[in-house]
């Protein structure tokens, strides 16, 4: 399977795909609505994808103009995938791939700078990894306040109530797949 970039520098540029079912990557379409939503607050900011997989969402923000994407990833074939499709889309300079499970604890990103303005989140459905990442990333201190995350999940892996520093904004719901849109206060 493939997958493009929908906008940008790299628009039409293909993306490799891990085999088997350890990722599985958002919908062309799906990524797209949520681009539009995000608006212009991609250019120009400091990018965090997590649970990235083949790097689809981190990619189409370089390709949109982000200043930098840094993509996390546990499993050794994604990442050997991802590392490719940045390769390929020749923009190795403006992105970093670290393998580290998100889900254990985030201290790889602990007071990274710049802090990140834009975070992509989209871990396995069904696992209840949401609310731990949230938590990791908050501990983590290496976003930026203001910053909006993007939070693809399943509707049985609901978010935390709002008590942590994320404010939700908005919601929308494609297929069973749910995007949540929230903001980090401090």
């Amino acid at each position: 399977m493939s997958l493009r970039v929908i906008a940008g520098e790299l628009k039409g540029r293909r993306l490799r795909t891990a085999s088997g079912l350890q990722t599985r990557p958002t919908a062309e379409r799906t990524r797209e609505a949520i681009f539009n939503i995000l608006g212009s607050a991609v250019r120009h900011s400091h990018v965090l994808d997590l649970f990235a997989g083949t790097g689809a969402y981190g990619i189409e923000a370089l390709s949109r103009g982000a200043a930098s994407a840094l993509f996390i990833e546990v499993d050794r074939e994604a990442c050997a995938v991802l590392t490719v499709n940045i390769q390929t889309c020749r923009m190795a300079g403006k992105a970093r791939v670290l393998r580290w499970d998100a889900s254990r604890n985030l201290n790889c990103l602990r007071n990274h700078e710049p802090p990140f303005q834009l975070v992509f989140m989209d871990p396995p459905y069904g696992r209840g990894l949401v609310e731990p990442a949230l938590s990791h990333l908050h501990h983590a201190r290496c976003v930026s306040d203001g910053a909006q995350l993007v939070v693809e999940h399943d509707q049985n892996d609901p978010l935390p109530e709002p008590a942590m520093p994320y404010r939700p904004q908005d919601r929308r719901r494609y297929g069973r797949t749910l995007v949540s849109f929230l903001t980090y206060v401090l």
